[in-house]
């Protein structure tokens, strides 16, 4: 249902850093980066190459904070970006473990980007 989504950030290079040094083990990797006024809007990808999630900077001063839940392949991978977020002193909302309240086998860790969304790695095995 959802092609991409995009979110903005008050500095891309930081965020940047963030999503691609702790959500490496889930395969998300920078794959397309163009200039937009003083800055840049970059394409992030998973496995399958896709640019679906992408970052711009932010115009004007008011920010609302967004969710986003990227996927990951399995628990290891879930924990490995938890342990990634605490390597980088990032905020952890909550650790990884099972929501059963969501459904069985929904196993998440959930945390605060630098511009203060709630994003999340999630597996649904």
């Amino acid at each position: 249902m959802i092609d991409h989504v995009g979110i903005q950030v008050g500095d891309v290079e930081a965020s940047v850093r963030f999503y691609t040094g702790v959500f490496a083990a889930i395969g998300l990797k920078e794959v397309m980066r163009f200039p937009v006024a003083k800055s840049y809007a970059v394409g992030f990808s998973g496995p399958d190459g896709n640019p679906d999630f992408w970052l711009s900077p932010a115009f004007g001063e008011e920010r609302r904070e967004a969710h986003l839940a990227l996927q990951a392949p399995d628990r290891a991978a879930v924990d490995a970006v938890h342990a990634a977020a605490v390597a980088a002193g990032v905020e952890v909302l909550h650790t990884p473990r099972e929501w059963p309240e969501y459904h069985p086998g929904y196993y998440a860790v959930f945390l605060r980007d630098p511009d203060g969304h709630n994003v999340e790695a999630v597996t649904h095995a």
